[in-house]
């Protein structure tokens, strides 16, 4: 199996990869009050990220790379890849709530399964459909971390609300199922 091989199988389980990375920081959780409190902000607030992600995007994500048109607004000027960032900030804020050595084996087994596949994967995708568009706004937006900051013009574009509440009611319920499970550790 080839790198772009593994790459599609990464980006096609990705859902797969995200719950083994959630049942690992929970059975390596050991909460305590400050850290919940901490992490379910960053829970809250990664979960916004992919709202606004999903409402911006106009086409209902699932196991295959696809895109109708280069979106370039919302949250999509200020990085290139706001959904995996706000999955990111999820995790974080789990990795926050159980404590322990759940931070630093998050964030490597997110940077590696990440970073160095299932973006790498979607970016050639988009890439070789939309070209120089496709370059000149990746030189401009970073993946994850934003490079700088967008105009008001660049983030304004299409919200769709019936777009969101189909691609994320799934990850809202396995965000909040997921959270509450980790509060539960405090006691158990």
């Amino acid at each position: 199996m080839n790198l772009i091989e593994v790459r599609k199988a990464a980006f096609k389980w990705r859902g797969g990869i995200w719950t083994a990375f959630y049942l690992v920081i929970f059975f390596l959780a050991k909460p305590i009050y400050e850290g919940v409190l901490l992490g379910l902000m960053f829970v809250i607030a990664g979960q916004a990220i992919r709202f606004w992600a999903a409402g911006s995007i106009g086409l209902y994500r699932g196991v295959e790379v696809k895109a109708s048109c280069l979106v370039t607004w919302g949250p999509y000027a200020f990085v290139r890849n706001p959904l995996y960032l706000g999955n990111g900030i999820i995790g974080l804020g789990w990795a926050m709530m159980a404590g322990g050595w759940s931070i630093p084996v998050f964030i490597v087994a997110f940077v590696l399964v990440y970073c160095f596949l299932i973006i790498p994967y979607e970016e050639n995708f988009l890439e070789e459909k939309f070209g120089d568009e496709y370059l000149k706004y990746k030189a401009k937006t970073g993946s994850l971390v934003p490079k700088r900051l967008p105009s008001k013009e660049e983030v304004k574009g299409p919200f769709s609300f019936e777009v969101l509440l189909k691609s994320e009611r799934h990850s809202l319920h396995v965000t909040v199922a997921g959270t509450v499970l980790l509060v539960t550790r405090l006691w158990w």
